[in-house]
């Protein structure tokens, strides 16, 4: 099909694509190559990689649905920490079933993130303020209900799932069939996709390229299982990731409610005028936010194997910084969710090999600070080049 100017070439990469991929590369290539970080291609560091990039993406992915209209959250890792808190000391200290503790726990995410969409939206108080506030009132409340005491998950009996989400892992056998099946569904999601775009008149991929896409993709799925099957097996939080994955894509591509979410980040009045009914479509996009909060909660809180008074610390930006790596607009109205992906790679990474070298708070608080100014700047530098 052939393009015009206002619609880019079929199978073209964007600048955006080529910067990520460069940069995931660089900075694997030097944790590779550090004279410490030799243990940084083995497959038990690997495996638990996944897991960060489970906890990290899955927290993104949330974060992108409030970004896409428009808004933020800074609240995020308090509430990583508090909810994950909280179910904890459920389990560990007031003997709650594990299922009932977590239960609790999002239906607190529920009514507490709801609350703050009703604030934004009805009393039109601004985003950063309701959650910067959030922030301070979850880090104290995470406080007040461990005691400011390290309270471990491990302790919760055989029975505490809690603690599976990051400690089950796959066998061999149902990873490679997990394997096929997401291959299958992602060749024919996409073969779908493309027969839709056709139909319409769209521009798609040459032939060559879209095959070289699924292939590639495909090969990655497969050498990273037999990766993780070199450990122990797909961990559990990888499938939990997968699962958000699947949500919010359905969400996005295949939802009205998606489409308005696009519509209020490209121009709010115009999307009211529309009919869109903005005030819910925000208030549904934190209550699903503050859901996945709450999974990302159980995720860390299980992964570190404790809560204490860190849990959480500094994962909002990490969150903000993986969506803008991975083409998401501070403004609204722009992302994808295999960008957000992309981008929680990079960042799970990078936090990744400093752990592993490592290397001192101080210059890990610098590196993700760097991280999220040049991601900020790559959005609005690319932005202007349109």
């Amino acid at each position: 099909m052939k393009s015009t100017d206002a619609q880019p070439v079929a199978g073209s990469i964007s600048l955006r694509h080529v910067y990520m991929v460069v940069t995931l590369l660089v900075i694997s290539l030097f944790f590779a190559l550090h004279p410490q970080g030799e243990k940084f291609l083995g497959a038990q560091n690997l495996s638990n990689l996944s897991i960060e990039l489970a906890i990290t993406a899955t927290l993104a992915l949330g974060m992108f649905l409030v970004l896409l209209p428009g808004l933020i959250d800074l609240s995020v890792g308090s509430g990583v920490g508090m909810l994950g808190g909280i179910s904890c000391v459920l389990i560990i200290q007031h003997d709650w079933p594990a299922w009932l503790a977590i239960v609790a726990s999002l239906c607190i995410a529920l009514f507490v993130w709801g609350l703050m969409g009703m604030l934004i939206t009805r009393q039109k108080v601004p985003a950063f303020i309701i959650t910067l506030g959030g922030l301070l009132v979850f880090k104290g409340i995470h406080w007040l209900v461990i005691q400011n005491a390290t309270i471990p998950v491990a302790h919760g009996g055989k029975d505490n799932i809690l603690s599976l989400l990051t400690t089950y892992y796959l066998p061999a056998n149902a990873g490679y069939v997990l394997c096929a099946l997401v291959g299958m569904a992602v060749i024919g999601s996409q073969a779908r996709s493309r027969r839709v775009r056709v139909s319409h008149g769209f521009a798609v991929d040459d032939p060559e390229f879209f095959f070289l896409k699924i292939f590639v993709g495909v090969q990655a799925l497969l050498l990273c299982i037999i990766m993780m099957n070199q450990h122990e097996g797909i961990p559990l939080a990888v499938i939990v990731l997968g699962c958000v994955i699947l949500l919010v894509q359905l969400i996005v591509q295949h939802t009205r409610w998606g489409r308005y979410l696009y519509a209020i980040g490209g121009n709010e009045e115009a999307a009211r005028l529309s009919g869109v009914p903005v005030e819910g479509v925000v208030i549904v996009g934190f209550m699903t936010l503050g859901l996945i909060v709450a999974l990302t909660g159980f995720l860390q809180t299980a992964y570190g194997g404790y809560t204490t008074t860190t849990v959480g610390n500094l994962m909002e930006l990490d969150a903000i910084a993986a969506c803008v790596i991975g083409g998401t607009s501070l403004k609204g109205g722009r992302g994808s969710v295999l960008g957000v992906l992309f981008g929680a790679l990079i960042m799970a990474v990078l936090l990744n090999g400093m752990t592993l070298l490592a290397v001192s708070p101080e210059l890990k608080y610098i590196a993700r600070g760097a991280i999220l100014v040049l991601a900020v700047w790559m959005d609005v530098w690319l932005s202007g080049r349109r």
